[in-house]
């Protein structure tokens, strides 16, 4: 008897554990238990908020937004409802982006501890109406129905972010706000703008306005991939800069979505464009030309006093465009030719007692780290900023492989891992390259992105808090509007929000597959032009 009570149970558990996995909730919830009926929107639904706050009411407004227009119920907000959706902030919920979210036939409940747990739980309520709530005009459909389940649910990392190349191909700013809906829907809280780089130059600083006369602008582009010989261009003029009021109003829309905008400003390396307004901060050279190739390029800020002066310059305005805590540096790929042909940097070693070139490029990061931290902000950096030494309160962005963050974790740095054998976007989705468009020519399928895991096992348990969290890069050498940006990222954003908010015991790639099959049901709705192929294949 006790024997088939058992397997009973058991068989109960995996029902209820088989239910809440198809769900389809991206990223899986830390915690699901299913409940018996649904709860339906109707006209009598409203809103009660319990705990007023303007970022609770944000969260509320976006929600009614999204429902309002598909369902025509014209939905609001009440003292009290008969059938209501109740919103509280509980100080008892101890993750600050955790929620509870209860769904009855009667009511439905979200409790957070902060507005972002309370957009997050209406994230998830989101996805548990049907696709077409999606839509933007009104819908003939039977009910709008949610599956009663109790929910809590909280992030596994802090940090999940997403990074948008805007220097090699430019997006418009509503190219961009669409970006951050996509990463909101699936609780991404970063994303990382490059913005400057070899190629251009996409931020507008008073004071200089050669960067946005001659720094934004490059004469041509090349044609086909950078390996192709010989090197064709489009002879077309291509660029572009964002104002600083139109990044200001970016940083407000994202904000009301949880998202945090983390600006990078490339330096030393990578600094064509910019040298092309200001030839003065070379070490060698007197002309230089915005470039129109890919790839790595040898010109390099010189450490002189007047290149400090000047980026500090640049960041003293970058920090009042975006209120944030991190700033990004860059730090990578910075070919040292010409500062081990230049006196003046052969004598700022000597004064420094610096014996490499790489240490000289740790001295100077460390200047520009003390600068941005004067004002109580963060930098991060590329891994590339520890190879000549250490610079404290630096977050490591590792993305030539893992071992940068181990390193910069068993120094106590924190970490962001993005190596690009998972987190490169910009990499070919499948084997048969003649069924992609052009890409940066590696492969990553959407089975390594969800198969990875943020935290080296290299690392004991000690280091393995300084892990942040994860990130995915998009690159855009050849990735020239906002469709295929979209075709790039998507489903892999959608593999890489579960590696960044799921438990890990809870993924299941099969599972997230079944899930990712009805939620691309809403992709199409939102008409993201998302990879097909891969949930065919």
């Amino acid at each position: 008897m006790r024997y088939i009570l058992t397997s009973i149970i058991a068989l109960y558990v995996g029902l209820l554990g088989a239910s809440a996995q198809s769900l389809p909730v991206i990223p899986l919830p830390a915690e699901i238990k299913p409940g018996v009926g649904s709860f339906t929107l109707t006209s009598a639904t409203k809103i009660v908020v319990k705990t007023e706050s303007a970022g609770v009411r944000k969260a509320c407004d976006l929600f009614l937004a999204l429902v309002n227009p598909s369902t025509g119920l014209d939905i609001g907000y009440a003292p009290s409802s008969a059938f209501p959706i109740v919103v509280e902030l509980d100080s008892l919920i101890t993750n600050p982006e955790g929620y509870q979210l209860k769904v009855t036939p009667r009511d439905v409940t979200i409790r957070a501890q902060t507005p972002a747990g309370i957009f997050y739980a209406f994230q998830t309520l989101r996805q548990m109406l049907p696709p077409m709530i999606e839509s933007r005009t009104m819908v003939a459909h039977d009910s709008w129905k949610i599956p009663a389940a109790e929910i809590n649910d909280a992030p596994r990392f802090p940090y999940r972010g997403l990074m948008l190349d805007v220097v090699r191909h430019f997006f418009p700013v509503n190219d961009i706000k669409r970006y951050i809906d996509l990463m909101a829907m699936h609780k991404f809280n970063y994303l990382h703008l490059h913005l400057t780089d070899d190629q251009g130059w996409r931020i507008e600083i008073p004071g200089y306005p050669e960067l946005q006369s001659i720094s934004a602008w490059r004469k041509e582009t090349l044609i086909g991939h950078l390996n192709d010989e010989p090197h064709r261009y489009d002879g077309a003029r291509y660029g572009g800069y964002y104002t600083q009021a139109e990044l200001k109003e970016l940083v407000r829309y994202a904000a009301d979505r949880h998202v945090a905008i983390v600006p990078e400003i490339e330096m030393p390396g990578h600094a064509t464009a910019l040298l092309a307004a200001h030839p003065e901060l070379a070490c060698s050279g007197s002309y230089f030309e915005v470039a129109r190739d890919w790839g790595i390029f040898p010109n390099l800020l010189c450490p002189k006093e007047d290149t400090f002066l000047f980026l500090e310059h640049i960041l003293f305005e970058v920090m009042n465009i975006f209120p944030d805590k991190y700033i990004h540096i860059g730090g990578d790929e910075c070919p040292k030719e010409q500062w081990q042909k230049s006196e003046f940097c052969h004598n700022m070693k000597i004064q420094n007692d610096l014996q490499t070139d790489e240490q000289l490029q740790t001295w100077f990061m460390r200047r520009i780290a003390r600068y941005v931290q004067s004002y109580g902000r963060q930098v991060i950096g590329w891994d590339e900023l520890l190879d000549g030494g250490n610079i404290p309160g630096a977050v490591i962005m590792s993305w030539r492989g893992e071992q940068g963050g181990v390193a910069a974790a068993r120094k106590g740095n924190r970490v962001i891992m993005t190596p690009h054998r998972y987190c490169y976007f910009d990499y070919y989705q499948w084997r048969n390259r003649n069924e992609e468009p052009l890409a940066a020519g590696s492969y990553l399928p959407l089975s390594m992105v969800y198969m990875y895991d943020p935290i080296p096992k290299e690392l004991t348990g000690d280091q393995k808090q300084f892990i942040m969290g994860a990130q995915g890069n998009l690159w855009t050498e050849y990735i020239a509007d906002e469709r295929q940006v979209e075709y790039m990222a998507y489903p892999r954003a959608c593999a890489l929000s579960e590696v960044t908010w799921s438990p890990a015991d809870r993924k299941s790639y099969n599972l997230f597959l079944n899930r990712l099959r009805e939620h691309s049901k809403r992709l199409e709705m939102l008409n993201v032009n998302f990879a097909r192929h891969l949930l065919a294949k």
